[in-house]
């Protein structure tokens, strides 16, 4: 706040520049203020009149310019609220994760263009290179995680699915979904599983469909096994395709019942047609007749063979109908039984599976780890049949709930705990066991799925690019589900120098630990 007015400033001025000896002192008097005060103002005054006078800009033209600049600076700070920290290495990564997800090269430089501008983008031949080059130390990266996978992994689930007429080898471990085998091979003889196969010393138990090139694959690498005096791993056949053959088959006795039906139909309708017109109806009323019988022949035929598979199907389960545990005995006896209701042609494919001893072979495994998880026959019988019997509660939230299904399970809980007073333990060993029992190889066509939307994607599936893929699977955290918050890789037990795909592939400590000898990318070092 001023204390002495502007005139005072100019008074000042003027005796401190015109005035005569004496006239400072006197004016300082007057004004109530110091002569240092006099000089001060005469410094500003003169300062004042020369910017007012030497032609540049005036200060109502001052303050408009800084006003100006101040709305510029807020909506700058404004604009930089909304913008994104994208620098280059964080540009590397989003176009790398997006091809390991999926992506195809286009998909990325149009995301990456909504973020950083069109012109900062790099090019697709520039965006290819990178990824390939990422892809290259994936499969480095993958030949030090496969071998310390190499004793984990003890179940496979092997299929192969080709990409524009090129096999990819596919095998997933099934408790903790590690995509352990990614090849893109030039086919899939049963010398070419057999390769890929052999580097996995620890597997105990292969399940796969019926596919010629396979199983002849995995006969080899048995014999090779059995050669050399080291564990032979069993071979289960796929119980889901099994299934889905069964299935089509019943569709198609169905339809021709169907086109029977539709004949027959066809036939009466000309026989009351023929009557409407005072025609004779003696033939027309024969072959509608006989539509009808071919009709009852063929719904007899569909029936018996709905019976039979009913009956078939029984034997491809963990347990017996009754809550016992199934047995290859049984199981064979029960096949044995249904043959003759499947007669029909079309079941030829789902007889030709039931026959083949790989269907049952997961029932021998499963007696023999039961056997080792529960030693005492009578309690291990009536842990499988409270297993049993907890799967068979009506589910939550059912409105009609009838007879002893809401407490069967806890009836046969009290059985469990006459039987022996530590069988809690003992449930848990042998539910885990039938819980863990692998029937089907449906999680490797899940990873097919997964694959083919990647390969819609892609104009060639490369090895390079295959291996990105599988260190990213194997490195990413599911989401929801029972393995949620884990990564396969964590749920398989293999300590990992990063929390994500991103860290793991640009970590230098599991190449420190990497053999000098290099193998084949996507093969167990």
């Amino acid at each position: 706040m001023l204390k002495l007015p502007f005139v005072t400033w100019i008074a000042n001025a003027a005796a401190a520049f015109t005035g005569a000896y004496g006239d400072v002192t006197r004016q300082a008097e007057l004004a109530d203020c110091s002569r240092q005060t006099i000089y001060d103002h005469a410094q500003k005054v003169q300062a004042a009149v020369v910017d007012a006078h030497d032609g540049g800009p005036t200060r109502a033209e001052l303050l408009a310019q800084n006003q100006q600049l101040r709305q510029e600076n807020a909506q700058l700070w404004d604009w930089l609220a909304g913008t994104i920290d994208f620098p280059e290495a964080k540009r590397r990564e989003f176009l790398i994760t997006a091809a390991a997800m999926g992506l195809s090269l286009n998909q990325s430089h149009d995301l990456l263009a909504l973020v950083v501008g069109t012109p900062a983008c790099p090019s697709r031949s520039a965006i290819h290179r990178l990824v390939q080059a990422a892809g290259h130390k994936a499969g480095v990266v993958l030949q030090e995680l496969d071998r310390r996978c190499k004793a984990l992994i003890l179940l496979g689930c092997l299929d192969e699915i080709f990409c524009h007429g090129h096999p990819v080898l596919v095998g997933v471990e099934p408790q903790s979904l590690v995509w352990f085998v990614g090849v893109r091979s030039p086919d899939c003889t049963g010398e070419t599983w057999r390769d890929t196969l052999r580097p996995w010393s620890a597997l105990e138990y292969l399940v796969s469909d019926a596919g010629s090139g396979l199983q002849r694959g995995m006969a080899l690498f048995q014999e090779e096994r059995r050669a050399h005096g080291q564990d032979v791993p069993g071979n289960g056949l796929d119980v889901f395709h099994t299934v889905k053959e069964a299935q089509q088959a019943r569709d198609q006795q169905w339809r021709q019942v169907q086109r029977r039906w539709e004949a027959a139909e066809a036939a009466d309708a000309k026989t009351r047609k023929a009557g409407r017109q005072g025609r004779s109806r003696q033939g027309l009323a024969t072959q509608a007749e006989l539509a009808w019988r071919r009709v009852r022949v063929a719904m007899e035929a569909y029936d018996r063979a709905e019976a039979g598979w009913t009956q078939a199907h029984q034997a491809l389960a963990v347990c017996r109908p009754d809550g016992r545990l199934n047995d290859p005995a049984w199981a064979r006896e029960q096949i044995t039984r249904a043959f003759p209701l499947l007669s029909d042609p079309c079941w030829s494919k789902v007889r030709g599976f039931l026959e083949s001893a790989a269907s049952l072979t997961f029932l021998e495994r499963m007696h023999r780890q039961l056997q080792a998880a529960e030693p005492d026959d009578t309690l291990r019988g009536e842990l499988v049949r409270l297993w049993w019997r907890r799967r068979q509660r009506p589910r939550a939230g059912a409105t009609e709930v009838s007879g002893s299904g809401h407490v069967a399970h806890l009836v046969q809980q009290v059985v469990c705990q006459k039987q022996s007073e530590a069988w809690v333990g003992s449930y848990l060993r042998v539910s885990r066991v039938l819980r863990e029992t692998v029937r089907a190889s449906s999680v490797v066509e899940c990873l097919n799925s997964v694959l083919r939307m990647h390969q819609s994607r892609h104009r060639t599936l490369t090895q390079e690019l295959l291996d990105l893929k599988r260190l990213y699977w194997n490195c990413h955290r599911f989401r929801v589900g029972k393995r949620r918050d884990r990564s396969p890789y964590e749920w398989l037990g293999v300590r990992l120098p990063g929390p994500d795909f991103w860290s793991v592939l640009g970590s230098d400590q599991v190449l420190a630990s990497r053999p000098e000898t290099a193998t084949t990318p996507g093969v167990a070092a």
